[in-house]
């Protein structure tokens, strides 16, 4: 359990949080949510003792084992699996007592080594850590390359899969799915729904959130609240509060304009004194409900393109791929690839992890020519490209004004700044330069870029990274209403699920229509992931089968199903009634006079909600391996 009494915290001379009275419960996973700027990752620093409270106690357990992930990943010469596996520091101890043990010949410090590690279960350590690198998208060739070797974001995921393998009571995840593709979000929200301590995660994922949190902390204006539920909840509910508190208010003011009105007309006469003095004291005392102030909601768009072709752009079996530097035979990842955009086509594309997807969208914007086929372009056709080079692209030193001056030389500077504006850099953020900026301020000013173009095609490869939802909620909006045809590929499945008509799929070197949505992408997924692999003596023949062998079959598949359904069934009741207790405890544990009482009933109620959360997500798991089954 962990407590925050009276917690308040600046960060220089700004107030982040004041007067924050909280308790999480273990095996809680809690989704910190609020506008960038709010106290999310001060909070987050508090809880790793990297800050102190300017007022008020955090109490944590103690002896808690507390896992994060690192911000800097050093260049180190070690082996990608064994980087990860040192996350477990007292296993790591371990195996270097064992290695010292055995240099100096001491048998029994060898013997008390061996046995640490096997408490530990430090001899599947190595198949653990190969599993999250799996699950993280890591191809098994990659896992002995040195740690300096990966890109910046290829050691984000080693850093967070470092973090996953640290056993740990708490859990503390900033943003996780940046740098992550769709197939390694859907493995990561899996993971962490089987996690057994407490998980705090800040993201702006909003589909992430909903899959893994069991309640939501949201921050605003140095206040905490918070709610029970996913992030869908918590939105259903805020908005329901907020419509609520309006109300109040509304009628408040009423009251008080109509006291006002009284006072004002007999404060003066005697034989009215005594009622005015009384409802001038109504007046002091009433409550003061604040109007509800509508937070300013960003909206920006993109320009209709000046010319709209019917048909755009068309890959005729084409061999998309990477020509050898040297000379040699090119690198082949796409094969007989058949593509085509219409005007108003907005296509979605999905793949596993290293499928192609980048490939593709390269080679439909022309940064790689075909190594075989042929790439068709109407001479109308004008591109926006957004990918992470694109930001990283932007000059140090320079602000958005000076950005967008390069782009359009001779246009009027206040013509320059409306449209900056337009784009929330507004005023002297017109002028500042992009060196101070965020990463999402930074992918704003290169969507704005862009947008400057009006393009009539936007290929994006996933643009949403640094984004909060405010800004995410703004791009979904702008592309929705986005008359030119689009290609997008993100891992954020609220975004796809918003702008895109249709799914293309990435994988095995092909390039084809997906006839389904991205719950039926999630499960193809799992289904992929748990299909056997034919060895060298299976084959695709089979020997004919009888009539009555097919009954007998038949037969034998009605009775499996009949026993599944009353295994799904049980397993609903069970389910149900989980339900029904946890609505009884969170309801007794949102009482604030339980924390006034014993500590140990307290950890009781605690403990046994824990036990009925993991009941459930084991139970849950088992009704969805089931379900499919029955699909199937």
């Amino acid at each position: 359990m962990i407590a925050f009494r009276h917690f308040a915290l600046r960060r220089g001379a700004r107030l982040l949080l004041s007067d924050i009275d909280l308790v999480i419960q273990s095996g809680w996973r809690l989704g910190v949510v609020g506008r960038n700027g709010c106290g999310k990752s001060s909070l987050f620093a508090a809880l790793q003792g990297q800050v102190e409270a300017d007022a008020g106690e955090l109490d944590l357990p103690s002896r808690l084992r507390l896992a994060s992930v690192a911000q800097e990943t050093p260049a180190l010469p070690d082996p990608a699996i064994e980087y990860v596996m040192g996350g477990d520091e007292e296993l790591a101890i371990a195996l270097r007592d064992e290695l010292d043990a055995q240099a100096r010949g001491d048998t029994e410090a060898m013997a008390k080594a061996h046995h640490r590690i096997e408490e530990l279960h430090g001899y599947d350590a190595r198949a653990r850590a190969g599993r999250l690198l799996h699950g993280l998208g890591f191809a098994p060739e990659t896992h002995e390359r040195a740690v300096r070797e990966f890109s910046g974001g290829w050691r984000v995921r080693l850093n967070l899969a470092r973090a996953l393998m640290a056993p740990s009571e708490l859990l503390l995840l900033d943003e996780p799915t940046n740098h992550l593709d769709l197939d390694a979000v859907l493995w990561l929200e899996e993971w962490l729904r089987r996690y057994q301590g407490t998980l705090l995660v800040i993201s702006h994922d909003r589909e992430f959130l909903d899959g893994v949190i069991t309640h939501t902390l949201h921050l605003n204006e140095g206040r905490a609240k918070l709610y029970t539920g996913n992030y869908s909840a918590f939105e259903r509910q805020r908005a329901e509060q907020l419509r609520l508190q309006q109300i109040a208010h509304e009628r408040e003011q009423a009251e008080r304009a109509h006291l006002q009105s009284f006072i004002d007309r007999f404060k003066a006469k005697a034989s009215k004194a005594k009622q005015a003095q009384s409802r001038m004291k109504r007046l002091e005392k009433m409550a003061g409900t604040e109007a509800v102030r509508a937070e300013r909601a960003f909206r920006f768009q993109f320009a209709v393109p000046d010319r709209l072709p019917d048909s755009m752009l068309q890959l005729e079996e084409v061999a998309a791929g990477y020509p050898d530097e040297h000379g040699g035979e090119p690198a082949v990842i796409l094969h007989d690839v058949r593509f085509r955009l219409e005007a108003g086509d907005r296509v979605g594309l999905l793949g596993p992890n290293g499928a192609g997807k980048s490939t593709l969208v390269k080679t439909l914007v022309g940064e790689l020519a075909p190594l075989g086929g042929e790439r068709k372009v109407h001479k109308d056709l004008k591109i926006g490209y957004f990918a992470q080079h694109t930001v990283e692209s932007l000059h140090e030193g320079s602000s958005p004004l000076q950005h967008l001056q390069d782009k359009a030389p001779g246009v009027g500077t206040q013509v320059l700044r409306d449209f900056l504006g337009g784009w929330n850099f507004a005023g002297d953020r017109a002028f500042e330069s992009v060196d101070g900026f965020s990463g999402g301020e930074r992918a704003r000013l290169a969507l704005a870029l862009i947008a400057w173009d009006k393009p009539n095609l936007l290929l994006l490869d996933e643009p949403t990274n640094h984004l909060d939802l405010d800004m995410r909620e703004a791009l979904a909006d702008a592309l929705a209403d986005f008359d030119g045809a689009l290609v997008l590929v993100s891992h954020d499945r609220h975004l796809l699920g918003m702008v895109c008509d249709s799914f293309w799929r990435v994988a095995d070197g092909k390039v084809e229509g997906f006839d389904g949505d991205l719950d039926d992408y999630a499960r193809w997924l799992r289904a992929r992931g748990a299909a056997p692999r034919k060895t060298a003596g299976d084959t695709d023949g089979a020997p004919a089968v009888s009539a009555a062998d097919r009954r007998r079959a038949a037969a034998a598949q009605r009775e499996n199903e009949k026993a599944t359904r009353q295994k799904v069934k049980k397993l609903e009741t069970r389910m149900a009634a989980i339900d029904d207790e946890l609505g009884k405890l969170e309801a007794k544990l949102a009482e604030p006079g339980v924390y006034n009482g014993s500590t140990a009933e307290l950890m009781k109620l605690g403990q046994r909600q824990g036990e009925l959360r993991r009941e459930k997500e084991t139970l849950e798991a088992q009704w969805l391996e089931l379900y499919e089954l029955l699909e199937a």
